[in-house]
């Protein structure tokens, strides 16, 4: 089993401080939900959750580490294909 503690390190070392990062990223959702999401679908109310969490990783540890990136582009891609395919049934 993995030592939690080690693994909290390694994120910190990568992502920086948590509590940095949920005061980050509890404010880009913050202005998310300053307005109505109610006409989004659970899918996309989600991906832009995770969008925010991602971006306050990017700001709060380090920018260069192309994960964080390429998550951001996948969540976006799961709605986007999701549609596509909607589309798709309904065109």
């Amino acid at each position: 089993m993995t030592d939690i503690n080690q693994t909290l390190k390694d994120r910190g070392s990568r992502y920086g401080r948590f509590a940095d990062h949920a005061t980050i990223t509890q404010r880009l959702k913050m202005v998310l939900y300053a307005t109505s999401l109610d006409h989004l679908e659970d899918d996309q109310r989600e991906a832009l959750d995770m969008i925010c969490h991602k971006i306050g990783r990017i700001i709060n540890g380090d920018p260069n580490y192309a994960d964080s990136w390429i998550d951001i582009a996948g969540y976006a891609k799961l709605v986007a294909d999701r549609l596509e395919e909607k589309a798709k049934h309904n065109g």
